[in-house]
């Protein structure tokens, strides 16, 4: 066999030519793949915060620059809702997008008998569809720090089960901090645990997409603040120390704190050169503690700004949350949106497709996709959002509402089943709800508790409370 002939220098040169530009154009692709990779996650979940307690929401006296600051830098959103008025159901629903009550979280999850008293499991199953399970199916590192409250105790499952690559959480099984039993400042000083070991993780997976929760504990009860968490606020804390009457300070203190730790993480994610490639998404469990829970009397002044209602309640208050969302040059800086119509069970299908994620169609979300809304484009709800609360509450009757709500468009209804309790709201002209239409338009009432009833019937069944829905004065219609 001759040998092969040795290409003459020309076809030599013209073939590095041809090397060197297929080279360029796949650092070219590389490049651009790099600037349009697949968003980093950072979704930080505050506990017990009200709608008014922070300063971009109006607050006059907390000092929130961080937060202020990422909301400056993004969009403010002033109708966005939870999907539960407590802990465990609104955690739920981010996670899975489905109503909480689907997976019979009525309540927070508490010890074995109060669960099976409320007819609830003690601990969400492991088998649903999460989130952060399709983000890491999809090739995402996922992490959880901070509060879990999805279950604990004997034979609960790790926050691992759904979804997560690392995790270390309070009110869960697995890693936790051990300076939470030692410590007298643990909750004080925990959303600064929390940020070390978010951005540990961030700087551990930088080089590829990340999904980060990092859920705080809080202002939630009960609040001990170091003194010089304190001292900012003495005018508030005229007697020094911790006692009653210095609440006031003993809150703002928490806020701040929780602040100031954030702000932190958020540096640092800027340090790393990853924010203008991550989506913040900032948020609260649920309204603002009652200052009639025995272990409360220093969260209870937290407020949920114009709306009536608190923490266990479906009015606005208990339900209606901040939600500020920053990606730099995706989501518009410097914006407030006081008319999208968000809520909880629509953020696993929008970080989905954010992320180019498929849900499978037996998910069957409860929620919307609603990026569009997210950049600033028109959008409007197709879906209703609904409510169930099944317990009574104790302490102040303004709060107590009925058991079932549902918001369409501009209308919300609450309602008892056996129609005890009727009530109609225009939320965008009566947003502290104190002018019940019910009386007024009874062709809307009808339509509403149609769907309303409607829904509840697709729920597990489950014991409620005697006391469920009613009051202890007349809600009359007009």
């Amino acid at each position: 066999m001759e040998p092969l002939a040795r290409p003459p220098p020309s076809a030599v040169h013209s073939l590095a030519m041809r090397r060197r530009a297929f080279l360029q154009t796949m650092a070219g692709a590389a490049a651009a793949f790099g600037q349009t990779r697949r968003p980093n996650i950072l979704f930080i979940l505050a506990d017990d915060l009200g709608w008014g307690d922070l300063g971009c929401y109006g607050h006059p006296n907390i000092r929130t620059p961080n937060l202020d600051r990422l909301a400056r830098q993004g969009t403010l959103f002033t109708q966005f809702y939870v999907n539960g008025p407590v802990c465990s159901p609104s955690r739920t629903a981010f996670l899975t997008s489905h109503y909480p009550a689907r997976h019979r979280v009525h309540g927070h999850f508490a010890a074995a008998k109060i669960n099976a008293d409320r007819g609830m499991p003690n601990w969400l199953d492991p088998a649903v569809l999460t989130l952060p399970r399709l983000l890491r199916e999809a090739g995402y590192a996922t992490a959880h720090f901070g509060k879990w409250h999805l279950g604990s105790g004997p034979g609960a499952p790790e926050p691992g089960a759904y979804g997560f690559d690392t995790y270390k959480s309070v009110n869960a099984n697995g890693p936790a901090w051990k300076e939470e039993q030692s410590d007298p400042y643990f909750r004080a000083r925990s959303t600064g645990r929390i940020a070390d070991e978010a951005i540990r993780f961030i700087e551990q997976n930088r080089e590829k997409p990340f999904y980060l929760q990092t859920w705080a504990l809080l202002p939630h009860a009960t609040l001990n603040p170091p003194e010089e968490d304190l001292k900012p606020y003495a005018r508030f804390n005229p007697g020094g120390g911790i006692p009653h009457k210095g609440a006031t300070a003993i809150f703002y203190a928490s806020v701040s704190a929780l602040d100031r730790d954030l702000g932190r993480l958020l540096k640092r994610l800027d340090e790393l050169g990853l924010a203008e490639n991550t989506l913040v998404v900032f948020s609260s469990d649920n309204g603002p503690e009652d200052i009639h829970i025995v272990n409360a009397s220093h969260s209870g002044v937290g407020t949920p700004g114009p709306f009536r209602g608190r923490k266990r309640s479906l009015y606005e208050g208990g339900v209606r949350l901040p939600l500020i969302a920053r990606w730099p040059g995706r989501v518009p800086a410097n914006r407030v949106d006081s008319t999208s119509l968000l809520t909880a069970v629509d953020f696993l299908p929008t970080v989905c497709s954010l992320a180019g994620v498929s849900v499978p169609a037996n998910a069957q979300p409860d929620g919307e996709q609603v990026s569009a809304a997210l950049m600033g484009k028109p959008w409007k709800r197709t879906k209703t959002i609904h409510w169930e609360w099944r317990f009574r509450i104790q302490g102040d009757t303004l709060n107590r509402s009925p058991m079932l709500a549902i918001r369409e468009g501009d209308w919300k209804l609450l309602l008892n089943p056996d129609h005890s309790r009727v009530e109609l709201y225009d939320i965008p002209r009566d947003p502290s709800e104190l002018n019940n239409l019910a009386g007024r338009q009874p062709q809307i009432v009808a339509r509403l508790a149609e769907q309303a009833l409607a829904w509840q019937k697709t729920l597990p069944e489950g014991p409620i409370e005697p006391s469920a829905g009613k009051n202890d004065y007349p809600w009359p219609g007009r």
